[in-house]
């Protein structure tokens, strides 16, 4: 269990930390800032190479997942970590043989998710409307965002996939580049 003195203990640590590197965090946060107007700038190019990356993270992943499965193979679930490399290994090779088709695999994946997120959401609003001081309405927003933007996504289809990953990447990106750089600033201001 934690206490409340570790708690202050690592908070002061971490903003120590944030303080003697700002210029890190600010380099970090311009650079995720950029690539998240570029992704905004060009969707269809962030989508494609946002799933030429994940096919290169699957295939890596794969095949260092079968290199330890081949160490480990007198361990129990021997078949089933061999099986889940193989299929990592599989899913790569496919999405750099047909990067295009797999953006529009990727973006019916991505339209079921926000579909899922935002009726889990809801429920979950619901489920807190009776607590005092809950803000369940916030949640409740957020929920209905989340089936909207999963409506634009699905229901255009298959048009919506070539800008649908970029643009909501590139949001991603945006608005952690922005936070990186306030959290930045903010620390450079307090340490004069």
């Amino acid at each position: 269990m934690t206490s409340p003195d570790d708690l202050s203990r690592l908070q002061s640590v971490m903003s120590q930390t944030v303080k003697a590197h700002w210029k890190a965090f600010l380099f970090e946060g311009i650079l995720l800032a950029v690539l998240g107007v570029a992704a905004l700038i060009l969707p269809p190019l962030a989508s494609l190479a946002i799933a030429i990356f994940l096919g290169w993270m699957f295939l890596i992943s794969g095949i260092g997942g079968l290199i330890v499965t081949y160490w480990a193979r007198a361990t129990p679930g021997f078949w089933w970590s061999l099986l889940s490399a193989a299929l990592a290994v599989l899913t790569g090779a496919l999405l750099l043989a047909r990067p295009i088709q797999a953006v529009l695999t990727l973006t019916i994946v991505l339209g079921a998710y926000f579909l899922a997120e935002g009726v889990a959401t809801i429920m979950y609003a619901l489920g807190h409307r009776r607590e005092p001081g809950s803000r369940w309405s916030w949640l409740l927003i957020s929920g209905l965002l989340d089936i909207a933007i999963s409506f634009m996504v699905i229901t255009g289809l298959p048009s919506s996939a070539e800008w649908a990953i970029g643009v909501l990447v590139g949001i991603n990106l945006l608005f952690g580049g922005a936070s990186l750089i306030g959290m930045a600033l903010a620390a450079r201001n307090s340490n004069t």
